[in-house]
Order: C-alpha cells, then sequence, then structure tokens
C-alpha cells in the first residue's frame, strides 16, 4: 500500500511539473496561418543575407552601430516580439510595429566597448513569428587599449 501511495505522489508530481510555463522561444503551431504550402506565414530575409558585422578595430571605450536591414519575405504581417544581446554592453533596437509582406525595416545595434578588449563577440537574438521563431545575429569587433596618457 506505501509504495502505491508512493507512485501516486511520484505521478502527481511529474504531471504537475511538466505542464509548467512553455519556453518563450516556442512557437504553438496554432498560430502561423498557414495554406497547403505552408506560404503565409512571414519571413525575415536580410539585405544580401548578412546576419553577422564586423567592426574592425577600435579603442576602448568606443560607441559603434550597425543597422541590420530586412524585408518580410513572406506572405502575412512580421512582428518582432523581441531582441535580446549576450552582453549589456550591446543594445538592439527591432522594429515596434508590424512588417507588412514586401516591406522592408531594420535592426539597430549598438555596442559599448567601455572595460572591453581583444576580440569580442556577441549574439543578439530575435524573436519573431517566423519559423523558425528564433533568428541570431551577431556583431564581432577588436577592441585595443587605450594607450595610458590618452
Amino acid at each position: 500500500m506505501k509504495n502505491i501511495f508512493y507512485l501516486l505522489v511520484s505521478f502527481i508530481l511529474v504531471a504537475s511539473c511538466s505542464s509548467g510555463p512553455k519556453d518563450s522561444s516556442e512557437l504553438d503551431a496554432a498560430i502561423i496561418e498557414t495554406d497547403n504550402n505552408g506560404a503565409k506565414e512571414p519571413k525575415m530575409q536580410f539585405k544580401d543575407d548578412v546576419m553577422a558585422w564586423d567592426f574592425g578595430t577600435i579603442t576602448e571605450g568606443e560607441r559603434v552601430e550597425h543597422t541590420f536591414k530586412f524585408t518580410n519575405v513572406g506572405n502575412s504581417d512580421l512582428v518582432v516580439s523581441s531582441a535580446t544581446a549576450s552582453c549589456g554592453c550591446t543594445i538592439p533596437s527591432p522594429p515596434k510595429e508590424p512588417i507588412a509582406p514586401g516591406e522592408s525595416s531594420e535592426i539597430k545595434v549598438e555596442f559599448n566597448s567601455a572595460g572591453k578588449s581583444d576580440i569580442v563577440t556577441k549574439d543578439i537574438t530575435i524573436l519573431a513569428n517566423t519559423n523558425p521563431v528564433k533568428t541570431m545575429l551577431q556583431i564581432k569587433v577588436f577592441v585595443k587599449k587605450k594607450a595610458p596618457n590618452e
């Protein structure tokens, strides 16, 4: 009888844990409208397929920015729900309004090199109503130390 009790409690715990909140990067398939060919979903296409940017060499303390330009090549409005960077030194600015099919928009990314040195690579995660939900952008820069008298 004791074993049945423990088995029942274990089952309840496992069942309650597995019904927790979904990961925010998961998209319920019912949200994406599709026809038989899957052609109704929005799709981001970056200008010249550039999804990474190398700033080259800068001096510590400089701020640099790059604008990633993209077009919605899908057949429904594209909505960017968030843009986050792998570090607070990198600030992405995504579009706030939906992007209609055929329309273009941009994501500006600013990098602050204060306190950084050598090669720095930062990832920017874009979550949108696309398939797949997550799009990764990347910036890279070589930060040289300031001379002591600067």
